[in-house]
């Protein structure tokens, strides 16, 4: 037979009861409210994994296309993707992928498209200032020089400073503003990361500008003519 609790015991034992009667509705509902967010977490890991694979499974799709040569395919599993997965890392890569088959099929309006929704949908801005500065070329290319201009403004990483730098020479070569096209120039040469080929690009388009580089302006013998 149990034996009787001494008055210490039951002492705890009506203090843990009062405890409970005060304050056991509150600790239910924070043990039921943290149980839900947990599932609730667990819920949305598992549904973003089964997001990346379908949407990996779709990029897959174009990029056969895309080797293929397939541009109105490219254009169309693009079309499905970005409307299914548009917050996924795929769609953006689908897009600068499709955009590019689009223009070597000389389907330049589609390539247009395709660049522009990246660059305001992309969820990386990597990826947003890689489509802006693919679409500014394009832009240029198609006369829409204010377009561009204001393509261009929206391309914030720095990495990317002296690509833009470029890309505002470029149009102001086109628009007749030869002294603004050097001065972007420069700014590219010298932003660019010497290693890189493209740096020689420039080199070349001052060079068609009467203008030295700037590192070889620095090293050049006072006097030189440049």
């Amino acid at each position: 037979m149990a034996s009787h609790l001494d008055l210490e015991e039951q002492e705890q034992l009506e203090q843990l009861k009062a405890f409970w009667k005060r304050y056991g509705n509150l600790i239910t509902w924070l043990l039921t409210l943290i149980l839900l967010a947990f599932a609730g977490w667990t819920g949305w890991q598992y549904w973003q994994r089964e997001q990346a694979v379908k949407a990996a499974t779709m990029y897959d799709e174009l990029d056969r296309a895309v080797k293929a040569g397939d541009a109105e395919k490219a254009g169309r599993v693009m079309a499905d993707l970005k409307e299914r997965f548009p917050r996924t890392t795929y769609a953006a890569q689908a897009a600068l992928l499709a955009a590019k088959v689009q223009l070597d099929k000389e389907q330049a309006d589609a390539a247009r498209a395709s660049l522009s929704w990246a660059a305001e949908n992309a969820v990386e801005s990597e990826y947003r200032d890689i489509a802006r500065l693919r679409l500014a070329g394009l832009q240029a290319d198609a006369k829409q020089y204010d377009e561009a201009a204001k393509t261009l403004d929206g391309v914030k990483g720095v990495e990317f400073s002296a690509l833009v730098a470029d890309r505002r020479g470029d149009l102001a070569l086109l628009t007749g503003k030869p002294d603004q096209a050097k001065a972007e120039y420069q700014k590219a040469f010298a932003a660019m990361e010497p290693k890189l080929d493209y740096r020689r690009v420039i080199e070349a388009k001052l060079a068609s500008l009467g203008v030295a580089a700037p590192d070889e302006a620095a090293s050049a013998p006072k006097g030189a003519k440049q």
